[in-house]
């Protein structure tokens, strides 16, 4: 499994482990992800992604997936992800406005 968000696209950093007579030994800083069930409301359906925590908040603070995914950089997302933003881009662009 790789160790990368699958919305913000944050992954391990590189760093170091300091002794106290200053000695430094390199060491991975690997982000805090967890799975996740996410609801699309457009689509109506449950997506289960590997997103960080950081993300998980930002997703509540935006207003849910359909929001994040339509102001996220490709870039950013996974492929999974990128197919879930054209699914719903798609459903929206279908819906009929009133």
């Amino acid at each position: 499994m790789s160790r990368r968000c699958e919305l913000t696209g944050v992954g391990p950093m590189v760093g170091h482990n300091v002794s106290h007579s200053n000695i430094k030994t390199k060491r991975r800083f690997l982000p805090a992800l967890a799975t996740a069930s996410l609801q699309s409301e457009s689509l109506g359906r449950n997506f289960r992604l590997n997103i960080s925590n950081a993300a998980r908040r930002t997703l509540d603070f935006r207003g849910g997936l359909d929001v994040f995914l339509l102001k996220a950089r490709d870039e950013a997302l996974s492929a999974r992800a990128l197919k879930i933003k054209r699914q719903v881009k798609a459903k929206i662009a279908s819906a009929p406005t009133a």
